[in-house]
């Protein structure tokens, strides 16, 4: 987990962010905000917030079920927990490979390139619910009509995210089904580029396919679909408790759709849990439904660091009973770069 350019980058383009969602907001009104805004009720959001990561890890025990067999809750548990707290303190989304790491070092039947596979469909997964959910909060009645962002209307935007999502979706599935296509060109093209790596290349990608195995499973993949369903539901609700909190007068759609923005701006390089980057889009698509800037800040910032805390603290208690390190995470995945990048 070194700091290179692209963390330097990250850090640099959070304080641009942080520095322009706070421009022209007095830090004062902030605290005025925050101080009148009802306690007890947005101190509901953060637990409310923090149930979405056990629903994710029971969704990735079904994504893993058809290579892994079932698997024990607590693993699972233990390993997210673990990678959303890599996510929050260290640069370049270091958790996914923590949280693939870290189970594989609890249930070594499960390769580290199955894990990371898996996680692969956990996103696309992810990415597919939260486009939709925010598509559907655009026909929500109360969605503001001609609303525009970077030139382009929102309903364009969400259906350009949606159409990708499902396209790398069919690519995936296309994969998994043909399988032995895929090994038989991955083998040909390693054979003739890095003959060297062929088989660890071939085996590699043999057990990455091992993580997508769920899309064959029309009943598992329904219930993949269901617990990510959960998950986000959850996750909106936890924002909208949050609104309700600091008095803001807005449909529960607004937070179905908020989490969309959140995930778009997320994408970017960023600093270890997103700061800047997400306070800016909440700004931004909070704006859309018209809440000022000052609202939208004090919003963002007291919803932002009190569930970063929560999940922060259970994955670094899990990270030091497991005697992981930084260090060995580090050492693991420079491993695999060979295999990556042979």
């Amino acid at each position: 987990m070194k700091f290179d350019w692209k963390s330097g980058l990250g850090f640099a383009l959070s304080a641009v962010l942080l520095w322009w969602s706070l421009k022209g907001v007095n830090l004062g009104d902030v605290w005025a905000v925050l101080r009148t805004s009802n306690g007890l009720v947005f101190a509901l959001s953060p637990v409310v917030g923090t149930c979405i990561f056990p629903l994710r890890a029971r969704r990735w025990r079904t994504i893993l079920e058809p290579t892994a067999g079932r698997l024990p809750f607590g693993p699972l548990w233990r390993s997210t927990a673990i990678g959303m707290m890599m996510n929050n303190v260290f640069p370049l989304r270091a958790g996914e490979f923590a949280r693939a790491y870290s189970l594989t070092r609890e249930v070594p039947r499960v390769p580290i390139t199955t894990a990371l596979g898996s996680l692969a469909i956990d996103r696309i997964f992810d990415a597919t619910v939260i486009f939709a959910m925010m598509f559907a909060a655009m026909l929500d009645p109360r969605f503001p009509a001609g609303v525009t962002l970077g030139g382009r209307t929102v309903p364009d935007l969400a259906r350009f995210g949606v159409g990708a999502m499902l396209a790398l979706l069919v690519t995936c599935y296309t994969m998994v089904m043909q399988a032995p296509r895929v090994l038989s060109m991955v083998r040909w093209l390693a054979h003739r580029v890095v003959p060297r790596f062929e088989d660890v290349v071939v085996g590699f990608v043999e057990n990455a396919l091992g993580g997508l195995a769920v899309l064959r499973d029309g009943r598992r993949f329904l219930a993949v679909l269901a617990w990510a369903i959960a998950h986000w539901m959850v996750n909106a609700l936890a924002m909208y408790i949050g609104f309700l909190a600091v008095g803001m007068d807005v449909p529960i759609s607004a937070a179905f759709f908020l989490q969309g923005i959140v995930m778009i701006a997320v994408a970017v390089p960023s600093s270890p849990g997103f700061f800047g980057v997400f306070e800016l889009s909440a700004v931004l698509g909070l704006a859309v439904y018209g809440i000022g800037d000052k609202l939208a800040v004090s919003w963002a910032i007291a919803y932002h660091l009190l569930g970063f805390i929560p999940i922060t603290v259970i994955g670094a208690v899990y990270f030091a009973r497991l005697g992981l390190s930084v260090g060995t995470l580090s050492g693991k995945s420079t491993e695999l770069a060979p295999i990556d990048h042979p």
